[in-house]
């Protein structure tokens, strides 16, 4: 989501139906959406304390590892939108924060070291939504909507919530004024109809990826192991997978791994809690198998090389079996059941691109 501390539910629905949630981190962006490096000075020229600077490395950490994962999991959300029902909405395709995003000394690391402020920046703009094709850009500052001002300061994120629902819900794009460059610019944002889960990372080096059922969160661990943007996109899609079929839910989970996303947001989550299965119980194989299952077809759509799904498990299972405490394979032990699955899946995404039908399930 777009914030540090977790918004209220309200909020939280405001912001995941109109903007694609992530946990970006924001700052002076180059091109390519990553900071540059970690900052050594305030925008003024002062030298950061040691403590400054680190705050600051971990937010640059952040920022490059959510990118990522923004970026692979963008044609995920965006392709899938026909699969994902109950789940898609029309969002805005773009993520926003200020300094008050983050707590004590991040919040002023944010502020010395890479010149947030008041006013809410563009944190993250999904590849191929309505505000990518529309020329919204990192670092924009966002100034109005629909001739609205938008809110600054400490509650500038629910505020500017109440100023976008009314708009996005009745209008087919949203008139959105934005600061760069030190001047004002009018644009045109078209909704983007997409899966409307957040996307997360998880600040932790525990190998696992969680869905509560509204949220796909990705360790920093998990990000490590994978090799390539495809084995990164198999992660997110089983997960996306499991909120689709709402197994959180049928497992009676959703609130003990919603504590643990929550908990995993923050820039320094309290670690405790991953001890032992951190109380989440094991994902039946039938369950597991039908996420596996899915997640080929959402890979597929998405132009993702299946080919190589059931071989990144096997081998992921064998580095990080299920003896290893709170990893993915303890939570998701039926690999046998899943490996089936998979191999299954893609033969028939095979067949069906063979004969030229839809790639549904």
């Amino acid at each position: 989501m777009i914030r540090i501390h977790r918004l209220r539910p309200g909020a939280l629905a405001v912001f995941t139906a109109l903007l694609l949630s992530a946990c970006t981190t924001p700052g002076q962006f180059g091109q390519t959406g990553t900071f540059p490096g970690a900052a050594t000075e305030t925008p003024q020229g002062q030298p950061l304390t040691p403590q400054m600077a680190a705050a600051a490395d971990t937010l640059t950490t952040m920022a490059a590892l959510q990118d990522r994962l923004y970026r692979v999991a963008a044609p995920l959300l965006i392709d899938n939108a026909e699969l994902c029902t109950k789940h898609a909405r029309n969002l805005l395709g773009f993520t926003a924060k200020n300094r008050y995003s983050y707590p004590g000394e991040y919040n002023e690391a944010a502020h010395l070291a890479f010149g947030m402020d008041e006013r809410l920046q563009v944190t993250g703009v999904l590849a191929g939504s309505g505000a990518a094709k529309a020329g919204l850009r990192l670092g924009d500052g966002l100034v109005a909507a629909g001739g609205k001002p938008l809110p600054t300061g400490p509650n500038a994120l629910s505020g500017a919530g109440a100023v976008f629902g009314p708009i996005v819900a009745s209008q087919p794009t949203l008139p959105l004024t934005v600061e760069r460059d030190g001047r004002n610019r009018d644009l045109s944002i078209p909704v983007t109809r997409a899966c409307s889960f957040a996307i997360e990372l998880g600040n932790a080096d525990n190998v696992n990826a969680y869905a509560d059922g509204q949220r796909v969160m990705v360790t920093r661990g998990m990000i490590g192991v994978t090799k390539n943007d495809d084995e990164l996109a198999y992660v997110l899609a089983r997960t996306m997978a499991h909120n689709m079929l709402s197994h959180a839910a049928a497992q009676r989970n959703s609130a003990t791994i919603d504590s643990v996303i929550t908990n995993l947001t923050r820039v320094t989550p309290d670690l405790s809690m991953l001890n032992g299965s951190a109380g989440i119980k094991a994902m039946p194989g039938n369950l597991d198998a039908a996420a596996d299952r899915l997640g080929i077809f959402l890979l597929a759509r998405a132009d993702y090389n299946i080919e190589g799904v059931s071989a990144f498990w096997k081998r992921f299972a064998a580095s990080y079996p299920a003896s290893v405490a709170n990893g993915h394979t303890a939570n998701h032990p039926a690999l046998t059941a899943r490996l089936a699955a998979i191999d299954a899946a893609v033969a028939d995404v095979k067949a069906k691109r063979a004969a030229k039908k839809p790639i549904t399930p």
